[in-house]
């Protein structure tokens, strides 16, 4: 771990009267050395709200940096015990997709590798309690995006996203699971611990945005979501309810301003889905050619990018 990571996921472990220095805020504006000086020294560089209202809070917490130093510590032994690296956004190989949106984490560590092909990538979600037709329509499309070389990305959970990340791997295919817990703690669900194990064996990825000992928590679950979405081009909901965690996915995935994809069964069931298309939030698709004509290329999300870390680093 570098000196900057180091100093980046000591602030992130700042605390001051049982909270936290916001993250996304801590993501954006901690980009370069000079910027972790900056924020370090007590200053947010940052003019919004959400600084304005979180500068008391670092000054504060500043006086406990060592006690978040200690944390840090114990967080990144965990991890080297369980094999993870860590990326950040100091770094150059930090995923493209996830760079460009407002709410970004400002770490991750991960099992596997990270590749640039990832920024060609759709996240295929729904319901843990999917039917045998949703089951069936999500191992088609994760089956045809890897005929299209479209990494597949999901949240490891149970339903819909099991069948996206199995079909993925059968088809020999490149899949990313988001975790909703911390690297170094257990698997969740448990029983997709061998899917877990799977997906490494075939050349994919475990990804978490929390500390790697985090274990899973009602708030972890749509955090995991918007980064499901923000390290995709966007994302396939395959079958939700009005109160699934996938239907706050397509809400985050429009707010991030990704396509939304909603396949026409779920259009036609679910008042919600209807609803979003008709506000052209998101796209009926019926078939796998309508999400790939929608698809952009790798290189335009790999530059874009760039561009936003470019402008972090002018201090724009």
């Amino acid at each position: 771990m570098t000196r900057e990571q180091s100093d980046l996921l000591a602030l992130c472990a700042l605390r001051a009267d049982s909270k936290s220095i916001d993250w996304s805020l801590l993501a954006r504006t901690c980009q370069s050395r000079e910027a972790l000086d900056i924020v370090l020294g007590g200053d947010l560089p940052e003019d919004s709200t959400i600084a304005r209202r979180n500068q008391p809070l670092l000054r504060q917490a500043l006086t406990s940096l060592d006690d978040a130093r200690a944390r840090v510590e114990a967080e990144c032994n965990a991890a080297d015990r369980a094999g993870a690296r860590l990326v950040t956004v100091l770094d150059t190989d930090y995923p493209a997709n996830l760079r460009v949106i407002p709410n970004l984490p400002p770490f991750l560590f991960y099992l596997g590798t990270l590749e640039e092909r990832d920024a060609r990538s759709a996240a295929v979600v729904g319901t843990r309690n999917a039917s045998e037709e949703g089951l069936q329509r999500a191992a088609r499309m994760a089956r045809g995006l890897v005929e299209h070389e479209v990494v597949v990305f999901s949240g490891l959970a149970k339903g819909i996203d099991t069948a996206a990340h199995t079909s993925t791997v059968e088809a020999g295919g490149r899949t990313v699971a988001v975790m909703g817990t911390g690297i170094a703690s257990k698997i969740y669900p448990a029983q997709n611990k061998p899917l877990a194990a799977r997906i490494l064996d075939h050349g994919g990825a475990l990804l978490s945005q929390f500390w790697p000992t985090s274990s899973a928590a009602t708030w972890t679950f749509p955090r995991r979501n918007i980064v499901t979405s923000g390290s995709t081009m966007g994302s396939i909901v395959i079958e939700a309810s009005s109160t699934s965690g996938a239907k706050m996915q397509a809400r985050i995935a429009h707010e991030h301003g990704k396509r939304v994809f909603l396949l026409r069964s779920l259009a036609t069931k679910e008042p919600w889905a209807a609803k979003m298309i008709a506000e052209r939030k998101a796209v009926e698709v019926a078939e796998l050619t309508d999400v790939l004509e929608l698809m952009g290329e790798a290189t335009r999300v790999q530059q874009a990018g760039q561009q936003r870390l470019q402008l972090a680093l002018a201090g724009l």
